[in-house]
């Protein structure tokens, strides 16, 4: 129907370790919130005022800037692994980047 230049989907772990699942739940706060916590804080800032200034451009040139965009999805993969990690929904510790 619609072509839409994001997708999102997560790959079910054919086996997950419950030990980890168990680690992540009574410690979950302090090696994945602490860290991922404090730079998806920074991040959030930043991207805020980067829809400010698309707002602007938008309003001026018409178009949304390319490379802000890829800076936005950068953003919005980074905090739906950090989400999916938490969340048990995968085993691989989410990096500090939104690349692939």
């Amino acid at each position: 129907m619609y072509n839409y230049p994001v997708q999102f989907s997560v790959d079910y772990p054919e086996r997950s370790s419950r030990w980890l699942v168990l680690a992540r739940f009574f410690l979950g706060w302090l090696y994945v919130g602490i860290p991922h916590g404090i730079f998806a804080l920074a991040y959030s800032f930043l991207s805020f005022f980067v829809v400010i200034f698309c707002y602007f451009v938008i309003l001026i040139k018409g178009a949304f800037p390319l490379r802000l965009f890829d800076f936005l999805l950068r953003y919005n993969r980074y905090l739906n692994r950090v989400i999916a990690y938490s969340l048990s929904m995968t085993d691989k510790y989410p990096p500090f980047s939104g690349r692939r």
